[in-house]
């Protein structure tokens, strides 16, 4: 069996949680990627909003197996509370979820690092979460960091010791105000890594060959999206890992010639949390209507997200290093109301008219050139099948698959899991 996957194509925050949720009934295991607890999917079901930020997004389906791949990095304390709220409802998680012993683990001196660094950037900072994500990826590719499988080793609380002393040396080195306390945050931190332990830790790349091996379906969850990707993302404003599709092979052991389908999820119009370049950002009324609308606060974080018409070159562009083969459209109900809608189609760079994605897209070398289309004013959320779709929306649709060559499947129009629209099927 091929594994699937389903990866944001913006700056993140598209949905994916929620799409994972509609799609795990068709799949056996819900596999987790890439990222750490920077990621906030949400789900809404049944009146009530959730919020997971490692845990894949299946773990709500009875039966299903959710797995932490090797790519993600774990914060102990984040991921317990995640776990108490879900006893709080009930959910056996103990039966249905596993990690990697390859995924890394977060520690308190990370946080405090990326905090020491986000402050001694000043205006220059990059927008970090402060969830200790880059000082964790950056141990990983140094080969100091701490994995899952260490834990389960007598000395590892000597090797946990030696990697605290130097981050705390680290931070003094960046000189700025950062107040702590080591010793409360490490009490947190060893009582969580106790329920981490009551898990169930698997050589993940093992237990995925076996999984396809025995007929099972696999769909691998993306976090963030793929403008955020450090490799082809507007760096350095981008998160620590590959976000992109082949990120699922090196998140979790998967070689590509096992890759099936690459669902791309994208917003019909755009956001972005933190700083970075934002081409189709808006700062007038039509930009506060998306972000009052669309309730476009982060999930993680509480930040306001930036707001902007939909950008086609940067979306061309990812599905193009993601290989996309279908295509997903969330928040459509939130542009009902709008009389025209603006898509950028191509940008003027440096004088040129261009339709790809240029090394940098700053404001002073790039400025969209737009398509303008007519929009509408109909209540999308109570609509349950594509025929009840306005003929607008349907046209505006139709002209995003046609400049993207992708079919665009469904389409969603509110935040529940049963807002969603199957367009057609390919």
């Amino acid at each position: 069996m091929a594994v699937d996957l389903l990866l944001g194509l913006q700056w993140g925050d598209e949905g994916k949680g929620k799409i994972v949720d509609v799609f795990t009934s068709k799949y056996d295991i819900i596999a987790r990627f890439q990222g750490g607890p920077n990621a906030g999917h949400t789900l809404v079901f049944n009146g009530k909003k959730h919020v997971l930020h490692t845990i894949p997004s299946g773990i709500f389906h009875e039966g299903k197996v959710n797995l932490v791949g090797n790519g993600v990095v774990i914060d102990p304390v984040i991921f317990k509370k995640e776990l108490d709220k879900l006893e709080e409802q009930n959910i056996d998680y103990r039966k249905s979820l596993c990690i990697s012993r390859k995924a890394h683990i977060i520690l308190p001196t990370h946080r405090l690092l990326d905090a020491a660094s986000e402050a001694s950037k000043g205006k220059a900072k990059i927008g970090s979460t402060l969830k200790g994500i880059g000082p964790t990826y950056m141990d990983k590719t140094g080969r100091n960091g701490i994995r899952v499988g260490d834990i389960e080793l007598s000395d590892w609380k000597d090797k946990y010791r030696a990697l605290a002393d130097k981050h705390e040396a680290m931070i003094a080195f960046y000189d700025v105000d950062i107040q702590y306390d080591l010793k409360e945050l490490e009490t947190d931190f060893f009582e969580a890594i106790e329920t981490l332990k009551s898990l169930k830790f698997i050589d993940s790349e093992e237990y995925v060959h076996q999984a396809q091996q025995s007929g099972k379906s696999i769909l691998a969850e993306g976090a963030q999206g793929s403008l955020l990707d450090i490799d082809f993302g507007t760096y350095p404003f981008v998160t620590s890992s590959n976000t992109t599709a082949a990120g699922a092979c090196t998140g979790l052991g998967v070689a590509p010639n096992q890759i099936g389908e690459v669902f791309g999820i994208f917003k019909a119009y755009t956001t972005r949390v933190g700083s970075g370049p934002f081409p189709t950002e808006l700062f007038d009324k039509d930009g506060e209507t998306m972000a009052k609308v669309g309730n476009e606060f982060g999930a993680t974080t509480g930040r306001p997200r930036r707001c902007g018409w939909l950008d086609l070159v940067a979306l061309r562009y990812a599905c193009q290093v993601n290989g996309v083969t279908q295509l997903i459209m969330m928040k459509g109900d939130v542009l009902s109301g709008f009389k025209t809608l603006k898509v950028c189609t191509s940008y003027n760079y440096k004088g040129e008219t261009i339709t790809h994605l240029p090394y940098n897209i700053e404001e002073e070398n790039v400025t969209p050139i737009y398509t303008e289309i007519n929009g509408w004013d109909a209540d999308l959320t109570g609509m349950t099948e594509a025929s009840e779709l306005p003929d607008n929306l349907n046209a505006y649709v139709e002209f995003l698959e046609k400049e993207l060559n992708i079919p665009i499947t469904i389409v969603s129009v509110g935040p529940d899991r049963k807002q969603t629209i199957i367009r057609k099927t390919v």
